[in-house]
């Protein structure tokens, strides 16, 4: 059985080896921001961070992750504080919120690894995250305040 750490919590995943980890996080452990979109890793809805490496997690069976870190957008800050979290709230970018956890820890991958990103960079590391709503504009302002204010 696979052991994982989630959001600094140790967790032994008592099930089958290929099953996703994205429902090993949401019907096992219990975390429900992490959310399933297409099933086949296209979408990014379901976008957690392995190791501090965004990862879909749809397509990520849990004997792949035993023994790392995962942090789900629960992880990322609890309370809302996280830059991309204000930010997010800021610029108003949701409109149903569907994706958004998924958009924001590919965002927060970035930001970890580039305090300043370029919009070209912003863009690029953002593609394949999609929103069916269409608020990449505000996606990417989002990112750019949390860079600004974080």
């Amino acid at each position: 059985m696979p052991q994982i750490k989630i959001n600094g919590a140790e967790h032994t995943i008592d099930a089958d080896a290929q099953m996703p980890l994205l429902w090993a996080i949401r019907d096992i452990v219990g975390l429900t921001g992490t959310k399933f979109g297409c099933g086949i890793a296209s979408c990014g809805a379901c976008t957690v961070h392995i190791d501090g490496k965004a990862t879909r997690s749809c397509a990520m069976p849990v004997s792949l992750v035993d023994g790392k870190s995962i942090t789900t957008i629960e992880g990322l800050s609890a309370d809302g504080s996280h830059p991309l979290q204000k930010a997010w709230v800021a610029e108003q970018v949701p409109q149903c919120g569907y994706c958004q956890s998924g958009q924001i820890m590919q965002a927060a991958e970035l930001l970890a690894a580039n305090k300043n990103p370029t919009r070209a960079q912003i863009v690029e590391h953002m593609d394949g995250n999609l929103c069916r709503c269409g608020t990449y504009l505000r996606i990417i302002s989002a990112i750019q305040r949390a860079a600004r204010e974080g």
